[in-house]
């Protein structure tokens, strides 16, 4: 495997601590540490400047600067390069301030070895990019909404926009979003022309939950009234309320004119062939006229009775060549071929001149018999009709184009997101002790993960809290899609923040809660998130956990096959997080037993329907979870999620699903 090259800073101005750290780096297994010593602010920053550094360990007491001071001026200057506190103060206060202002870890001298610093610098490594990843995604999701051709909105089922962005202020005529949002307080009377397409739009969302091709015109800031084409669909919290409806606006008005110009034509068509403004003649072999519709009289000035029983060469004028006419038509009857002449200007008996394009067929009957089948046809009104024809579709071409094209940037950046979370998914497990093969663990990990679209809402993480303490986190942000996978995102990152209080399950979810409420508020976004979080202590056999609206996990006793419902003394449930902002969530404690294991989900597992529409429920995955409980827990998940999948409808899941298992080795 080859070694990954890691280039530090270390800003100290002891030498002896300076060489205890080279010799404990130089020990670390899988990277190599290129290590680049500075003894005071100046050196330090000065080497900063010269860029090319992955990540900055730091002494905060140096000659000429102490504590928070020193941190904010190389903090200045390292820019995006990640920085460890290695102090030799064990000063909480100190800790979450630096951690606070930036820091990526907090280390004491003296406790620490080449395996702690190394996965301190590893895991600041990995949360300096997960953070630049997230911010260039959320910058491009932003861009495709500011700078999208198209209109996109936000809008409460009442009828009143939440958000809009500068292209459908543009379609509806106004300057700024602003402007818009403050004017149009009320859809269905200040927008629609009718205002019953309104209430169908709602009718339709409700009954669907999805609009798809919805036109209708619209009332512009001007007055103008233009048409537009809606796809919109409904969002929903987590009891299935909607909360919001979301959507694309087309100004298809262009379109729908070159509709209607069509539309227009083929009518004008129908009615010319059904007024017989195209003339059909019917002659023999002699080129006698056997029969003529009333188009065709009216095109040659003549009537029936002037025409029928007469050869057909009669119609022209006498300038026209009859005589070669007549032999023409004799040599093209006896070949029985089939021709369409090119547009040409004739001249009828009565003087008056057309342009027309004659088109023959031939018709066999009884006997043997042919007859010749011709059409007289007004060029000028067909191509004139063509021509509008070609331009619609040539503009209906475009607009197919133009919206392949604005999927195929959605498709590549939902690509993007799903690639991004699952990166920041667990990839491996931690063992316990640190460092013990994964078969001789004292404790084993499993996951299933199954998003329901590109992207989802669910979110999972084990922390190796210390040799004998692990924690487990598992997450379900309301909704779907990339709103949802971005506040996944930043849960995560608050977790890896609050690492230091991560042994306290109730103040970790306090602290996120209030962490992530204060997010949401900055963006408008009426979003929340449940969560559970236990820690496994080993060492005193116990498991401390806290909940915060969140389904309630299972601790499955394997070796007497029994289950336990994990839940607070009390039996009330605690609000979700990012609802409240002053909400507090106690730890619950319990045994922990040899063979245990502890199983995690969220509600995607259990809200499907079966084929008579009733649902699987809690209650149902219990007793499925009793039925297997002595398997081990990869064997278990795979069971639950056939035996669910089974009574499934449609055989699959329509939510998010994430199943999270901890199990205890059977002697510890």
């Amino acid at each position: 495997m080859e070694t990954k090259t890691i280039n530090m800073l270390l800003i100290e101005d002891d030498p002896d601590d300076v060489h205890f750290l080279r010799r404990a780096l130089h020990k670390a297994s899988g990277v190599q540490f290129q290590v680049e010593p500075a003894k005071n602010l100046e050196e330090s920053l000065a080497r900063l400047a010269r860029g090319g550094l992955d990540v900055i360990l730091l002494d905060l007491t140096l000659p000429e600067s102490s504590g928070m001071d020193t941190f904010k001026a190389i903090k200045a200057q390292a820019h995006d390069v990640p920085i460890i506190v290695l102090s030799g103060l064990d000063d909480e206060t100190l800790a979450l301030s630096a951690v606070h202002a930036g820091a990526e870890d907090y280390l004491v001298k003296g406790r620490v070895d080449s395996q702690l610093i190394t996965r301190a610098v590893i895991y600041a490594m990995e949360r300096t990019e997960s953070r630049k990843a997230l911010l260039k995604a959320e910058e491009r999701y932003r861009g495709i909404f500011e700078n999208s051709v198209a209109g996109i909105f936000q809008t409460t089922p009442e009828g009143t926009y939440l958000d809009v962005n500068p292209a459908l202020t543009r379609i509806y005529g106004y300057a700024h979003r602003e402007e818009m949002m403050s004017k149009i307080s009320d859809i269905a009377r200040l927008l629609y022309v009718d205002p019953n397409r309104r209430a169908e739009f709602v009718k339709l969302m409700k009954e669907r939950d999805v609009v798809q091709d919805f036109e209708a015109q619209i009332y512009r800031k001007d007055g103008s009234i233009i048409w537009i084409s809606e796809n919109a669909r409904a969002v929903k919290d987590a009891q299935g309320n909607t909360i919001l409806y979301e959507g694309m606006v087309e100004d298809i008005t262009a379109r729908k004119e070159a509709e209607e110009k069509l539309r227009f034509s083929e009518l004008r068509f129908r009615s010319i062939w059904q007024k017989s403004f195209e003339g059909m003649r019917l002659t023999d072999e002699d080129g006698t006229m056997l029969a003529v519709n009333p188009a065709f009289c009216q095109i040659v000035g003549l009537t029936t009775e002037d025409l029928v029983g007469r050869p057909y060469t009669t119609i022209y004028a006498p300038s026209e060549d009859v005589a070669g006419m007549m032999q023409k038509y004799k040599s093209r009857f006896a070949e029985k071929k089939i021709e369409t002449l090119l547009e040409r200007q004739v001249t009828f008996r009565t003087g008056k001149k057309v342009d027309v394009e004659l088109s023959n067929s031939f018709i066999e009957m009884e006997e043997g018999r042919w007859l010749l089948l011709s059409l007289v046809r007004d060029v000028t009104v067909r191509k004139q009709a063509e021509e509008r024809e070609r331009k619609a579709n040539a503009e209906l071409a475009r607009s197919q184009a133009e919206l392949r094209r604005k999927n195929d940037i959605l498709e590549d950046d939902l690509k993007m997101a799903r690639d991004i979370q699952q990166a920041i998914l667990p990839q491996q497990y931690p063992t316990f002790p640190p460092g013990a093969a994964e078969e001789s663990s004292l404790l084993h990990f499993c996951h299933r993960y199954h998003p329901s679209g590109q992207v989802g809402g669910d979110f999972f993480n084990v922390l190796a809290l210390s040799e004998t303490q692990a924690g487990l986190f598992l997450c379900d942000v309301m909704g779907h899609g990339v709103r949802s996978a971005l506040v996944t995102a930043m849960v995560r990152g608050l977790v890896e923040e609050l690492r230091p209080i991560a042994l306290d399950p109730g103040q970790l979810l306090t602290r996120i809660n209030s962490d992530l409420r204060a997010i949401l508020q900055q963006t408008g976004s009426p979003l929340f998130t449940t969560a559970f979080y236990l820690v496994a202590d080993l060492a005193r056999r116990q498991i401390y956990y806290a909940n915060a609206g969140h389904p309630k996990p299972f601790l499955v006793h394997r070796l007497d096959g029994t289950v336990e419902v994990l839940k607070y003394a009390d039996g009330k449930a605690r609000p979700a997080l990012g609802l409240f902002a002053d909400s507090t969530y106690p730890t619950v404690s319990c045994p922990l037993s040899g063979g245990d294991l502890v199983m995690l989900f969220t509600d995607g597992l259990y809200e499907v329907e079966g084929a008579e529409g009733q649902p699987f429920s809690q209650d149902l995955l219990l007793e499925a979870v009793r039925k297997h409980a002595t398997l081990h827990g990869s064997e278990l998940f795979t069971a639950i999620l056939s035996e669910i999948q089974q009574f499934s409808a449609s055989h699959e899941f329509s939510d998010d699903v994430c199943l999270v298992g901890m199990e205890v080795a059977e002697k510890f």
